[in-house]
């Protein structure tokens, strides 16, 4: 597939601080694609640039074969934008929501309706059309955000923490109608995220620490490049266990949340010998298949949780500047 979104040496200073660090991949026209990190390590800075919202500090941003430094106007003119924060009018109705976004976007008055009523539709929220959305519960605003964002037939929709501050439920209902986005709307979804269940629907994955790419792939290539299963130990000794391991095995275990872990191809075979290797020490053992939070743990030495961190890595921040300056 053609690279609709292609990001080469991409850099974003403030000050003394880089939030975004040389960065560097291609997103394929009609794919998921996720930035998965903890806050604060340059996902919203990359989907300003992204957006025309703030200019690279160096480096190449291209979306949809324009150039976001030089041809800004014919970016927006293509891409769909779900912020962090809502922007709903919320003494509007849903269907007024829509009507007025088509009508910025240049939409031709003919279709408005029909593109209007065919995106509630989609995102189920037509039977609740003429309702204010002051009266819409958190995930239904989410949903008419995407509903909007898409009215314009955008080739990307970029979203930012689509699902943050949601209930499970209210997630699920989201996610259901994001993952049919490509195939139903034939759109890009370019999005951010620290929850790894959303990062295992995306069809391409890039992993983003302290303004740095780590590591990219497909969910499966990425939990596949740990080679295998981890196996989890409990010992009463887990300095003396891991030099066992090390002598017997040839492999130096790691540690977390005081249990040993160590890669394996297939656990359900080494178990045994690792058991072998530590007599009277086990007190316990498991094994799980790898995850994306074992991706980042072995690339970043740290799981990803939720961070509060404040700074510019804001959109809100970077919004409030193109606002200044337009």
């Amino acid at each position: 597939m053609p690279a609709v979104i292609s990001v080469e040496a991409l850099t974003r200073k403030f000050g003394q601080l880089t939030a975004v660090d040389g960065i560097s991949f291609q997103v394929e026209e009609k794919t998921i694609f996720g930035f998965l990190g903890p806050n604060g390590a340059g996902k919203t800075t990359t989907i300003s640039i992204l957006c025309t919202l703030i200019n690279p500090t160096s480096g190449r941003a291209i979306v949809n074969g324009h150039d976001c430094k030089k041809e800004p106007r014919l970016v927006r003119s293509s891409i769909g934008i779900v912020f962090q924060d809502s922007t709903l009018d919320k003494d509007l109705t849903a269907y007024e929501n829509l009507v007025f976004h088509a009508y910025i976007y240049g939409v031709k008055k003919q279709e408005i309706r029909k593109r209007a009523e065919d995106a509630l539709r989609f995102m189920g929220l037509f039977e609740r059309k003429d309702d204010l959305v002051k009266r819409f519960s958190g995930g239904m605003k989410r949903r008419l955000e995407v509903a909007r964002g898409l009215i314009h037939r955008p080739r990307v929709l970029f979203m930012d923490e689509p699902t943050l501050g949601l209930d499970p439920q209210s997630r699920a209902h989201l996610w259901e109608a994001i993952s049919g986005l490509p195939k139903e709307h034939g759109v890009t979804v370019f999005m951010t995220t620290h929850y790894m269940d959303e990062a295992e629907v995306c069809d391409r994955l890039a992993i983003i620490d302290g303004g740095r790419i780590i590591a990219q792939g497909s969910p499966g290539e990425l939990k596949r490049s740990l080679g295998g299963d981890i196996i989890f130990l409990k010992t009463a000794d887990n300095k003396k266990a891991a030099l066992k391991i090390k002598e017997a095995l040839g492999i130096t275990p790691g540690e977390k949340e005081g249990e040993l872990f160590l890669a394996s191809g297939r656990a359900e075979e080494q178990i045994p010998a690792v058991i072998r290797a530590l007599p009277d020490l086990v007190l316990s053992v498991r094994f799980q298949r790898p995850t994306l939070n074992d991706v980042f743990l072995k690339f970043t030495g740290r799981e990803i949780r939720q961070q509060d961190v404040q700074g510019p890595d804001s959109l809100k921040e970077d919004l409030r500047a193109y606002v200044r300056r337009h």
